[in-house]
């Protein structure tokens, strides 16, 4: 497989992937936003910063200009109309954002973002393991940033439900495949992302837990 393009899909796999990233991300900030009972202004920082934090700090540890939502001012224009319509939705009917509904969101844009990022990284030249920290940032650090601007300790670090983990196995499986199979470019895609958002989506269905530190007796 060639690193340097996602043959034989080319540039269309690759913008589909951040588009369907970016409204998945981008709308579990926005329900956090609106669970939170804040203004449009607030709504909208917490969608941009979920949909686009994790993916301008990786671009910033990789020195890539312009970063990847500058150069696609479509990006910006559909993080801004999924503001309007669900505040609009909203204000008219009322509806209950239940923390699984953001999570679930979550899940998904962790999954296809994380597999963006390594591969944005190994099309770069960067090793496979450099690529996969670049995948965990990509996919972690919106939700990190969201979380943050709402006053909550992310739950990335505090959930003990695997997150960060599955975005270490999903990116591992990503890099593998990409540079020791002759798979298709969307197949390889389509392998890491349900690996990433299908161990996430376990975790919070069965309730498994990560082990945490002990408390010391006082």
């Amino acid at each position: 497989m060639q690193l340097t393009d996602l043959a034989p899909w080319g540039e269309s796999l690759r913008i589909a992937v951040e588009v369907i990233g970016t409204i998945a991300f981008a709308l579990s900030g926005i329900l956090a936003g609106v669970r939170k009972r804040m203004d449009m202004f607030g709504v909208a920082v917490l969608g941009f910063l979920s949909a686009y934090g994790g993916g301008t700090l990786r671009d910033i540890l990789l020195e890539r200009r312009p970063f990847f939502w500058v150069s696609q001012e479509l990006m910006l224009w559909l993080v801004f109309a999924l503001c309007i319509v669900v505040m609009l939705v909203n204000s008219r009917r009322p509806f209950r954002i239940t923390p699984a509904a953001i999570q679930l969101a979550d899940a998904l844009g962790l999954g296809l973002f994380v597999a963006s990022g390594v591969q944005a990284s190994l099309a770069s030249g960067m090793p496979m393991a450099v690529s996969v920290i670049m995948g965990i940032i990509t996919g972690v650090f919106g939700g990190v940033m969201r979380d943050i601007a709402c006053g909550e300790m992310p739950t990335a670090f505090f959930d003990h439900r695997p997150y960060a983990m599955c975005a270490l196995v999903g990116g591992w499986v990503y890099a593998i495949l990409a540079v020791y199979s002759s798979l298709a470019a969307w197949v390889i895609m389509f392998i890491s992302t349900v690996t990433t958002t299908g161990l996430r989506i376990a975790a919070l269905v069965f309730n498994y837990h990560l082990p945490g530190w002990k408390k010391s007796a006082s």
